[in-house]
């Protein structure tokens, strides 16, 4: 098990969550980006986006309606708030474990590049 995701979600690397389900888990991301930046894996190991199938349909839904819900409980759903998913090393994905950022707690930057 060399995924550092899947080492968090078994326990055997420790994490700051802040959720945690039979399907998900949420943790503070360890280099933010911004006040509140939440990471949000699958429990499931699902190296990226590009390995997903129609058969995940309703985990991708749940995936960002979790999203929302935590943009919530963090108070900056009124303000806006961005969700960020990388695919691959050239589209910035460093860790190969599907992941979701949800970054926000003040202005953003509109520069996605």
């Amino acid at each position: 098990m060399d995924c550092l995701f899947c080492q968090i979600v078994a326990g055997k690397t420790p994490a700051d969550k802040v959720y945690e389900d039979g399907e998900f888990l949420a943790f503070w991301d360890i280099h933010p980006q911004a006040p509140v930046h939440i990471l949000i894996v699958p429990k499931s190991h699902i190296s990226s986006l590009t390995e997903l199938t129609g058969e995940q349909q309703d985990l991708l839904g749940r995936f960002i309606l979790l999203a929302k819900e935590l943009a919530e409980k963090e108070g900056i759903s009124a303000d806006g708030y961005r969700l960020t998913i990388n695919c691959g090393a050239e589209g910035g994905q460093l860790v190969p474990h599907l992941h979701l950022h949800l970054l926000g707690g003040r202005r953003l930057d509109d520069q996605l590049g």
